[in-house]
């Protein structure tokens, strides 16, 4: 039987290690918190808590595991809190664990691109923040050790989605003339990419996991008018001073997708219409 640990087993995490876990693997989840690790105390895999941004020395039958997936959050920490996670603890997990795949889910964020043009695994990362630095620098970890990175879209499930509470809250603003692309990806469709880079036995690298319709912001907040009935969000100005940079551009899945995966949802509209995926 195959042995994974999922780091971080929260709102991807979870649904990662459920599937892993379905498809025959022995897992093991790890959370920053006891209070986090406690909630999963019914799943039918271990879970424990460990504090990934501090050195430690893993039990002895953990060690050398077939993969690892590395998708701790920062929360909403600046960039201190990026480099204790994504880099130092990766570091650490990788040191203690020995893994022999490592799989670390970072972020299209680092492609700074602004003209809307379509971009993939090839394309010029040259993110405006410290914060972006840092994912590539993990980013670099992972591959030097012949594993994945999975620059995910916005992700967006079950109870979670900032431009539906946005919009439903009267928070929403169309910024300038609406063209900004958004980029996104449904959790479950992110937890099955996980799985499938392993289970197909894609080559080490970097894969694009978003859906198939980026689509202008203005567009989207149309399918939320439509499918809630209410109007449109007013317009307002543009945010230059997004966590992780204004950005603008249309990712490219074909690299995975010329892999066998394909998303359940392919575009944010579809998952609107569907019974409990929002």
């Amino acid at each position: 039987m195959p042995r994974l640990i999922i780091v971080g087993c929260g709102f991807l995490g979870e649904t990662a290690a459920d599937f892993f876990y379905a498809a025959g693997w022995d897992v093991l989840g790890l959370c920053a918190s006891a209070e986090s690790a406690a909630r999963l105390t019914s799943k039918p895999f271990e879970v424990r808590a460990l504090d990934i941004t501090q050195e430690f020395i893993a039990d002895a039958p953990w060690r050398g595991v077939d993969a690892l997936v590395h998708c701790a959050s920062s929360g909403r920490g600046g960039e201190e809190a990026y480099r204790a996670v994504y880099l130092d603890g990766l570091l650490n997990v990788i040191t203690a664990f020995q893994p022999r795949r490592t799989l670390f889910t970072g972020s299209t964020s680092v492609y700074a691109q602004t003209d809307g043009s379509l971009v993939d695994e090839t394309s010029e990362t040259r993110p405006d923040r410290a914060t972006g630095k840092i994912l590539l620098d993990a980013e670099g970890v992972a591959l030097a050790c012949g594993g994945y990175v999975a620059r995910l879209s916005g992700i967006y499930g079950p109870g979670r989605s900032v431009l539906r509470r946005k919009f439903l809250a009267g928070e929403a603003v169309i910024e300038g003339d609406g063209g900004r692309w958004i980029n996104q990806i449904h959790r479950d469709d992110a937890a099955r990419a996980i799985l499938h880079l392993f289970t197909s036995r894609a080559s080490s690298g970097i894969y694009n996991v978003s859906d198939d319709t980026p689509a202008p912001q203005k567009e989207v907040y149309g399918w939320l008018a439509d499918h809630f009935h209410q109007p449109l969000p007013p317009t307002g100005e543009l945010d230059p001073n997004r966590k992780r940079g204004w950005t603008s551009k249309r990712v490219n899945n074909a690299k995975l997708r010329g892999m066998g995966w394909c998303p359940n949802f392919p575009s944010y509209r579809e998952a609107l219409s569907a019974p409990g995926a929002i």
